[in-house]
């Protein structure tokens, strides 16, 4: 059987990766597959369920297979390792999709490799079935992200802080080149490598930097926009990613690594859900820093390529990164705007999302129902009560609400033409943090069925569901800590 593969990051030098294959599992069974994902990437969507099974757990490898760990380090929780890489993980090839765009085919869970660090290489169904559906709920968000093919139990068990069944999750990317690849190779001082490195993210990701000037220096912009622009995106509807280590910066622009993640219900900017993060390094606030901090440690991993006087190299590349800051507030005001209803810009459009999302901590009001109440109530006072409901008194919210009726007047839009506005960027739900828990529990035991119908109200999220009301309710004790977990 073959798929399809191409090996392009298979052709560079031997230190880049490890060859390696999955380890064969005793009872793979197809838990979830992703037909309409399938059907993108020229895969067949009928699959014979026996036949996904042994391919997506590892047991049986495509005639075309060349599979790999991928060597990286990286900075976690703003230590370096200079060895990291994929110790779970194996990339099978990348196949070329309907539109020409080469992703990566990626096993995770499926065994030890050189890169294990004396880890198990396995994981649970919990944390693999909780990154299909994130990652998923993030595609339909409209996103950047990796996607999810497939999860398949293996029929063991993996030992974490209790006895789990064990699964393996077929991850498809843009590419897993990280931050944290290129500090693996400049941890070494292989400036050799560090040039082939980014001359294979050119061709692939960035092929207008090949023409610059500076190539090093236009991928080191194109780079710091492409993650001014996601962390905007994740802010706008309250996604915290939860371990912004530099291993997990993908240099495409996608998302990765569903790991300690989750979306608020209270509005709180330092909200933190990592049990790890005690000191709230990666906290909702701080994703705008963090990214531009994760940037600059990839910055210096260049500057011997950006040009050879270190002086000049050092002003180019910090030049580069500080223009992450006015990039991601532009893109979080604008996304902003529109959550509020707004086509047109005015100066005090800043403060009076400000003045909102301080109302907003102020009462703990949850951030996804204040924004799409919000659209209910944009051209209608007498709908108020549905948000003075997020509020301790109606008080809390009527000047706020007074000066937003004040602004609108001020857009050009039509009534009809704002609530379609606003429809589009308020999502009425996302993965609520006890549904998931509880889809992910029904799921150990062997129940699926509330895992998927969350994910196929997930798969909706800007519409109105009908009898799906409870599923944009924060949890009745909200008032509790959530704490996720990496997994492994």
């Amino acid at each position: 059987m073959k798929l399809g593969f191409e090996h392009s990051y298979a052709t560079l030098p031997a230190r880049f990766y490890a060859r390696v294959e999955p380890a064969k599992v005793t009872d793979p069974q197809v838990v979830i597959f992703n037909r309409a994902l399938a059907a993108e990437l020229r895969l067949d969507p009928d699959m014979d369920a026996r036949q996904a099974a042994a391919v997506f757990s590892g047991n049986e490898l495509a005639e075309d297979s060349m599979p790999i760990a991928m060597a990286y380090a990286g900075h976690q929780f703003g230590s370096f390792v200079p060895q990291l890489g994929d110790g779970r993980a194996i990339l099978l090839g990348e196949i070329r999709d309907r539109q020409g765009v080469l992703r990566d085919v990626q096993l995770k869970g499926s065994g030890r490799t050189p890169f294990s660090r004396g880890g198990d290489g396995r994981a649970a169904i919990g944390p693999m079935l909780r990154e299909y559906l994130i990652s998923e709920a993030m595609h339909a968000l409209g996103i950047p992200t990796t996607r999810s093919l497939a999860v398949v139990t293996t029929g063991e068990q993996v030992y974490r802080t209790e006895i789990l069944p064990g699964a393996i999750l077929t991850r498809v990317a843009a590419s897993h080149i990280r931050v944290g690849t290129f500090q693996y190779f400049a941890a070494r001082g292989d400036q050799e490598a560090l040039q082939e490195l980014l001359n294979y993210v050119i061709a692939r990701h960035y092929p207008d930097a090949k023409n610059a000037d500076v190539p090093a220096l236009a991928v080191l912009k194109a780079i710091t926009a492409r993650q001014a622009a996601l962390i905007a995106d994740w802010m706008r509807v309250g996604f915290i990613h939860g371990v912004m280590n530099t291993d997990n910066m993908a240099l495409s622009g996608e998302t990765i690594d569903y790991g300690p993640c989750a979306f608020m219900d209270r509005y709180d900017p330092s909200t933190v859900f990592s049990s790890i993060d005690l000191g709230g390094r990666y906290s909702y606030t701080n994703q705008p820093g963090i990214a531009q901090w994760n940037l600059a440690r990839l910055a210096e991993t260049l500057l011997p390529l950006i040009d050879p006087d270190e002086k000049k190299s050092i002003e180019l590349a910090t030049e580069a990164i500080e223009g992450f800051v006015a990039q991601f507030e532009t893109a979080f005001l604008a996304h902003m705007r529109r959550k509020i209803g707004l086509d047109s810009a005015e100066e005090g459009d800043a403060d009076l999302i400000s003045l909102l999302l301080a109302a907003m901590q102020k009462a703990q009001a949850d951030f996804t129902l204040t924004f799409s109440k919000l659209s209910r109530v944009a051209d209608d006072p007498s709908n108020d009560a549905a948000i003075h409901e997020l509020f301790n008194t109606p008080a809390d919210i009527d000047g706020w609400l007074k000066a937003w009726r004040a602004r609108l007047v001020l857009d050009p839009q039509t009534p009809a033409e704002r609530a379609e506005t606003m429809r589009l960027v308020n999502p009425e739900y996302i993965p609520r943090n006890h549904r998931v828990e509880a889809a992910l529990q029904a799921a150990t035991t062997g129940d699926m069925q509330p895992f998927n119908d969350l994910l196929g109200i997930l798969q909706r999220p800007y519409e109105r569901q009908r009898d799906a009301a409870e599923y944009t309710q924060p949890a009745p004790s909200s008032d509790q800590k959530y704490k996720t977990f990496c997994g492994t």
